[in-house]
């Protein structure tokens, strides 16, 4: 089974009877992918330790920091596939065997789908508690997020380990249609949920009155889906086509990995920005751009009769 069956990476370039020779545009991609996880890295690692350790917990946070962990776990494999092609590449020599390979690409997988689960999630969740008001203020469960979050880290480790241990055995016919069924989940399923919700979501922000914080929350709900529709879900419809054999050369696969890497990367720079906190560059301004759009969002105020009744008046 070649590596272009599972996903869309290019086999090592010690790979085969050719001669050894250094791409240098290989080299270059792999180099500027490096430095783009690396500030992907330092930035959801400030918004880790930020929302985990001086923002009090709520229902967004908990997706939020569940997504920055998604994030930099993707961009570390990143980081360790594209040193080990690198250096591959450079000296050309063989320092893991392509089954190695293979299962740190299956992680970073892992990672992307996660990622794909939770926009999801907090699109749908964002779009329901402007469209069900009442019930989210009152009835929406304390932990709702939690649960959540957990049935998407469970169904994202069984979807994984299914491909796993179908395609690390060589079983090329399912593992062919594993990782079928696993982007038809998110592309027929989870990628139009997210899009949908989120589209509602903007036209309502554009329609409606709300308050500057929650406008500033769905605005970045916006951009991560946006940048991810322009960033994230080209390496799933690629690596989809890959699986029926269309050979789609316009766009090397190593591009497509970078625009991924940019993706998980771009979400804490638009935390910052959207948090108008663009005067200076710091750990405290974007502790200061956390606080403005996750510290008591409107959706864990109390429920209360004058709520209730404000919630009514203005549904009607």
């Amino acid at each position: 089974m070649e590596v272009s069956h599972m996903t869309p990476i290019p086999t090592s370039p010690t790979d085969g009877d050719d001669l050894c020779s250094i791409e240098v545009t290989d080299v270059v991609i792999d180099g500027v992918t490096l430095l783009i996880c690396f500030c992907g890295l330092a930035g959801n690692g400030a918004v880790l330790w930020l929302l985990g350790c001086h923002i009090r917990k709520n229902t967004i946070t908990i997706y939020i920091l569940n997504l920055a962990v998604t994030d930099s776990s993707f961009l570390l494999f990143m980081v360790i596939s594209s040193l080990l092609y690198m250096i591959e590449n450079v000296f050309c020599s063989t320092l893991v065997s392509l089954k190695y390979l293979r299962s740190i690409f299956l992680l970073s997988l892992f990672s992307y789908n996660m990622g794909l689960y939770l926009l999801t999630a907090i699109s749908i969740q964002r779009c329901g508690s402007i469209y069900c008001p009442l019930w989210y203020r009152c009835h929406h469960p304390e932990r709702l997020s939690v649960v959540v979050c957990v049935l998407l880290w469970a169904l994202s480790i069984t979807v994984i380990a299914t491909v796993t241990s179908l395609c690390l055995l060589h079983d090329h016919e399912h593992c062919q249609v594993t990782l079928i069924c696993m982007y038809v989940l998110n592309l027929l399923l989870f990628a139009p949920a997210m899009l949908i919700s989120c589209t509602i979501l903007f036209i309502k922000v554009l329609c409606g009155s709300q308050q500057h914080q929650a406008k500033r929350l769905h605005i970045i709900i916006f951009l991560t889906v946006l940048f991810y529709l322009i960033f994230g879900l080209p390496l799933s419809l690629w690596s989809f086509y890959q699986q029926f054999g269309y050979a789609i050369d316009i766009v090397p696969s190593q591009v497509l990995f970078l625009l991924a890497c940019i993706n998980s990367t771009i979400k804490p720079f638009i935390y910052f920005l959207v948090g108008s906190c663009w005067r200076e560059c710091s750990m405290g301004s974007l502790w200061v751009s956390l606080q403005r759009i996750f510290k008591n969002p409107e959706d864990n105020t109390a429920c209360s009769d004058d709520v209730m009744m404000n919630t009514m008046v203005t549904a009607s």
